[in-house]
């Protein structure tokens, strides 16, 4: 009886979906650009901050600075966190805000969507508090990187923060990365560079809705904010839809002038907080 209720209760409406666009517009038209580790990107921090607090959520910066291609940097991280019992299990599900360094780039869907998203997510969440699980989530900066990833270019937010779970010895269940979900003509995307186990549990979550699909395996790897977490150990899975163009199978949005808010919709922002929605329940 409980889960039915708790199922109910977490399903990511139509009102979650206008909020998560809101809040995604609010970000492009006011804190664009907001390249990784700038003033521009703490400021957008600060509107995150801001807008989840008014949502009603418990929510808190953390800063902190690393080394980059471009000399040392400040990073913002902004995290919400949802505590049904201190002995439970994390559950973290992390979206970066960031846009690409040196390109004119609104990033409506590359980052503004899950955004949006999340905050939406932590307004119902701070209501239902599954009781079987806490939940982290954490709005990353420093997610693009400036020339080419690896360990001192890109991924900077998620890297912190998997190594500071790692330092605390959180007991973290699993990792949810979304990234590029409001895409209009959305396909949800797991891609093979995640955790086994965990990709085929939501591929079967995603049967049992009758949605497959819209979510699907591909077998590329995919650079993202999941990796970190990964790298310290942890189970990890990459939400993204990594076709977002102006024609079936193209990306030529990606990283341009292009990705704007009329390229996303409220439609897609339901359904992908509803696949997150059926996730936590599931694993809650």
């Amino acid at each position: 009886m409980f889960s039915l209720l708790l199922a109910a209760q977490l399903a990511f409406v139509e009102s979650d979906a206008r909020i998560a666009y809101d809040t995604a517009k609010g970000l492009v038209e006011s804190y664009t650009p907001r390249e990784s580790g700038s003033v521009g990107s703490r400021r957008a921090a600060m509107y995150i901050l801001d807008t989840v607090s008014s949502l009603g959520a418990d929510v808190r910066l953390d800063s902190f600075t690393a080394k980059t291609p471009k000399g040392e940097r400040q990073f913002t991280n902004v995290e919400c966190s949802i505590v049904s019992n201190p002995s439970n299990k994390w559950l973290v599900v992390v979206s970066h805000f960031d846009t690409k360094p040196g390109i004119s780039c609104p990033g409506a869907n590359d980052g503004a969507s899950t955004v949006g998203i999340l905050a939406a997510l932590a307004a119902r969440l701070s209501v239902v508090r599954p009781k079987n699980v806490n939940i982290l989530l954490a709005w990353v900066d420093g997610e693009e990187c400036f020339s080419f990833y690896g360990q001192s270019d890109g991924l900077w937010g998620s890297r912190h923060l998997a190594a500071k779970l790692k330092e605390q010895g959180s007991k973290v269940r699993a990792v949810i990365n979304v990234d590029m979900l409001g895409d209009r003509d959305l396909k949800v995307m797991i891609p093979s560079n995640t955790h086994g186990g965990f990709r085929r549990g939501i591929l079967k979550l995603a049967a049992q809705k009758k949605v497959s699909d819209k979510v699907v395996e591909i077998d590329d790897a995919v650079t993202d904010d999941h990796v970190p977490f990964m790298e310290e150990g942890f189970k990890a899975v990459n939400l993204i839809d990594f076709e977002y163009g102006s024609a079936p199978g193209r990306n030529d949005y990606w990283h341009t002038p292009e990705d704007t808010m009329d390229k996303i919709s409220v439609e897609s922002l339901r359904f992908s907080g509803e696949l997150l929605a059926w996730i936590i329940e599931r694993l809650s």
